[in-house]
């Protein structure tokens, strides 16, 4: 790929720079703990990773981390797997989370909105005095520190309630959306054995009702360790039988009581696709997250009292673990629950104009899905109030950055935008959001603060300006402190350090480039590797979908038992659309020029749609093993992928090959 100098897309005016928190902490830390004054981000990042335990204990100052016994050094172990963060400190995460009330009690910490698109607040008082309610109740059913508490919520206020007032007693939350189906459910949490449920009745999505009151008496019936299940009725049922009622549990005044507990106490856990058999639990911890939260969201996000935070997601994805940290830095944070695209494909953008969202966050497919449909955001919304767009969940393409800017350039606004890539693994950023840089085209803008980020080939040694393996080189705090059910480590081990040992392998392709920014261009085992040049799959989706009539596409390599590639292009057509020689031509000849002829697809086959992971990603191993003949129950968990049906197309491919 070239990565000559181009023109940025975008760059911060000297006002902006200046009252960037990021500028504010440098010229502190330059003052009281030797980081450099001058030159700008890059000086302040090679800085926070070659003075790793100075930067991480300025972080905890800046913010004012409250620390209930202090701890004795910053990284007691740096080795990966199992670095030792801040041994001997306890806090917790739940009490910054609601710091803000003591000067903004009448405020709003969350505004939350519904498919009416009407937002309703709830003030940081009435915030803090729910979760006091329902930790004091929860400690009343003997919870206690450890114990897992799990969620069967959409993203509404009970959820960050439950969330919060489990932190608050030292308990381990863990959540999945309620589209989530019963088999999907229960290899999440019957991984990690909660004693109390907290349900809906069901929830609205598409401008319907979704009842989930059979799904929920099947969790009750196949989770044994449950001592107690609270019912939120979201479509105003009945109380079942056995359950105990949410109003009841959370209207007392009481003042939260916060357990403190060790830095690395457990504080939730996320869990992988589990595409390929049972998700991976994966468990963050309540010192790890918080530190690294409100590094990502103060600093790199620029996020402080002032702003409105918004970030479509459901609660079965680390985005919403994410956007609920926005508390941590006194952000208002919107909670939106329903679909995408009700009643039309502009709605996350009539949610940001009717809460005042200063950074909107959503996915690239959104972006895409906007600019294909020709919305104009600006011109039918007053987006004034918006500073940054940011994306994730896959990477946004050249297309979708420059459409995003000449949109609200057209308004007068000067919008950054900044793509950002991490994992539910880290429940972060690697790289992404820095408000004092420039934003080049398709790219991001620059490896997060305290993370070594380099791209490596095979042999362990750093690309710059080509393609590697995305590695991470020193230990984060949000990194797992272990899988649940993984007693000996050997799972975690080889999920990321076993290419190579000691340094944390991602699994994505990536360029960092000599101007210090990274290119990220899908999964690294899904690559297509044609005679030995390779190439992300992002790359192939972001030129074949700017044709108008492929609505999407999935791009598979398949290494053939007698050492051929065979790489065909799966495209889901626009309606009314038409594969014809005229557009299967446009199609290669598209590929051939803007990419490679290496990588014009041998064939170009049509399917009825392209199935995901429930949180929107393109399955592309899964279909591979489909390809290679491996059986369906095998190559994919069938509860992890929002559309079976489709994978039948691929199956059936695949026996007519054989």
């Amino acid at each position: 790929m070239t990565t000559v100098n181009p023109q940025p897309l975008w760059q911060p005016d000297p006002e902006r720079t200046a009252r960037a928190r990021i500028t504010r902490f440098q010229a502190w830390a330059a003052e009281h703990h030797g980081a450099p004054a001058e030159g700008g981000y890059p000086a302040l990042h090679r800085w926070s990773v070659d003075r790793l335990d100075t930067f991480w204990k300025a972080v905890t100052e800046w913010f004012d981390v409250r620390f209930a016994t202090p701890y004795a050094r910053v990284l007691g172990d740096r080795s990966m797997p199992g670095a030792q963060w801040f041994p001997g400190a306890t806090l917790n995460y739940a009490e910054h989370a609601l710091r803000a009330t003591a000067t903004r009690a009448d405020e709003p910490a969350l505004l939350y909105v519904d498919e009416t698109h009407e937002p309703r607040p709830v003030t940081w008082a009435e915030l803090r005095r729910q979760v006091g309610s329902l930790a004091a109740e929860l400690r009343a059913l003997g919870v206690r520190p450890g114990d897992r508490v799990s969620g069967y919520l959409p993203n509404i206020p009970h959820a960050v309630v439950a969330l919060l007032a489990t932190a608050a007693v030292g308990g381990v939350w863990t959540s999945c959306a309620p589209d989530f189906g019963a088999r999907s459910v229960l290899d999440r949490f019957q991984q990690v054995e909660p004693v109390v449920l907290i349900t809906v009745d069901g929830y609205r999505y598409g401008g319907k009702e979704h009842d989930r009151r059979a799904t929920v008496a099947e969790l009750r019936r196949e989770l044994p360790t449950l001592r107690a299940v609270v019912h939120i009725p979201l479509l105003g049922t009945g109380t079942p039988d056995g359950a105990l009622d949410w109003t009841a549990l959370t209207s007392a005044d009481t003042e939260p009581v916060f357990e403190q507990v060790p830095f690395d106490h457990p504080l939730w856990v996320l869990y992988s696709s589990g595409t390929t058999g049972l998700p991976k639990a994966i468990v963050q911890s309540q010192g790890g997250i918080l530190v690294e939260h409100l590094k990502q969201l103060g600093l790199h996000c620029d996020l402080g009292p002032e702003d409105r935070f918004f970030w479509y997601t459901s609660t079965g994805w680390m985005m919403w673990n994410f956007l609920v940290s926005g508390l941590l830095t006194g952000t208002t944070i919107v909670l939106y629950d329903g679909s995408p695209g009700h009643p039309d494909t502009g709605a996350q953008w009539r949610v940001a104009e009717r809460t005042g969202t200063t950074l909107f966050g959503t996915s690239a497919a959104y972006v895409m899905a906007c600019r294909k449909a020709g919305l104009h955001p600006c011109r039918d919304h007053d987006l004034s109030a918006v500073q940054c767009v940011a994306t994730t969940g896959s990477p946004l393409p050249p297309d979708g950055f420059r459409w995003l800017h000449d949109e609200f350039a057209r308004s007068g606004s000067d919008l950054w935008i900044a793509s950002v890539s991490g994992g539910t693994d880290v429940c972060s950023c690697f790289a992404g959001a820095v408000p004092t840089l420039p934003v080049y085209t398709g790219e991001l803008q620059a490896p997060c603060l305290g993370t070594d980020l380099q791209s490596w080939d095979p042999d362990g040694s750093p690309l710059t300006d080509e393609v590697g393996e995305l590695v991470v080189t020193n230990p984060m705090p949000s990194m797992p402190i272990h899988f649940w059910n993984d007693p000996d480590g050997s799972r975690y081990h080889d999920s990321y350090f076993a290419a190579y040992p000691g340094v944390w392998r991602h699994g994505d392709w990536i360029t960092v480039t000599s101007r210090g920014s990274v290119v990220i261009h899908g999964r690294s085992d899904s690559t297509l590797n044609r005679q030995g040049v390779r190439m992300g799959s992002a790359d192939i989706y972001e030129a074949v979908e700017r044709l108008p009539e492929i609505k999407e596409s999935l791009v598979i390599g398949v290494e053939q038992p007698d050492g051929g590639y065979w790489m065909p292009l799966f495209v889901h057509l626009a309606p009314g659309a038409v594969l014809d020689e005229a557009l299967l031509d446009r199609v290669k000849r598209t590929i051939r020029e803007q990419l490679s002829p290496r990588h014009v697809p041998d064939e170009i086959i049509e399917v009825p749609g392209i199935p995901h992971t429930l949180t929107g990603k393109r399955i592309e191993v899964p279909v591979k093993r489909l390809l290679q003949g491996t059986p369906l129950e095998k190559a994919v968990n069938p509860g992890s992928i929002d559309d079976l049906d489709l994978l039948h197309h691929f199956e059936e491919l695949a026996r007519k090959r054989a």
